[in-house]
């Protein structure tokens, strides 16, 4: 596969417990809770979502987040016994010349998150010069925050978690059931 010179790899990994099962409907029928509004007008054999990308800016204070209205495309979804590869991207809903477009996948394992693909930089040639003094800051920020976003919507809960949500659960039907006799 030839890529074009202004094009730039990417690749990050967190390290998370996944459950697969549970987080296959995350990109599929759950998806609007956490990636956004749903669009009618999507590329053939995928699913597109308005949402807002962030590109938080670390170690200031107090906190300085940057917001980009962008869609987020959802492709297609490869299972195999211990892997879930998604076909993902996004680009700018508006201004899309001016900011940078990701196009890869999302592979989830049953201990970590990865987000591979390649991203292109506004502006050709010229921006791929810049990316290298500048814009790659913005683009890889803005990556790393989706693949963190991710891994807390497929995160599976610690057992610590599960036991205390199913006791407040319990505790919670056991107070309805009380206070309606």
């Amino acid at each position: 596969m030839s890529v074009p010179s202004h094009v730039t790899p990417l690749r990050l990994v967190q390290p998370v417990a996944v459950d697969l099962a549970r987080a296959l409907p995350l990109f599929g029928e759950e998806a609007t809770n956490w990636l956004g509004t749903p669009v009618a007008d999507a590329p053939e054999g995928s699913h597109r979502y308005l949402t807002d990308l962030s590109l938080p800016i670390r170690g200031h204070a107090p906190s300085l987040v940057f917001r980009k209205a962008a869609y987020v495309d959802v492709g297609e979804i490869r299972r195999t016994a211990d892997t879930c590869e998604i076909e993902i991207g996004w680009q700018s809903s508006s201004l899309a010349p001016l900011f940078p477009v990701f196009a890869g996948h999302l592979t989830l394992t049953p201990t970590e998150v990865r987000l591979e693909g390649y991203y292109a930089p506004p502006g050709g040639e010229i921006g791929a010069v810049l990316d290298k003094a500048f814009l790659g800051i913005a683009a890889r920020g803005t990556a790393r925050w989706f693949l963190e976003r991710a891994t807390e919507v497929v995160a599976s809960p610690r057992p610590d978690e599960a036991q205390e949500a199913a006791a407040s659960a319990a505790q919670s039907t056991l107070g309805a059931d009380s206070s309606d006799r």
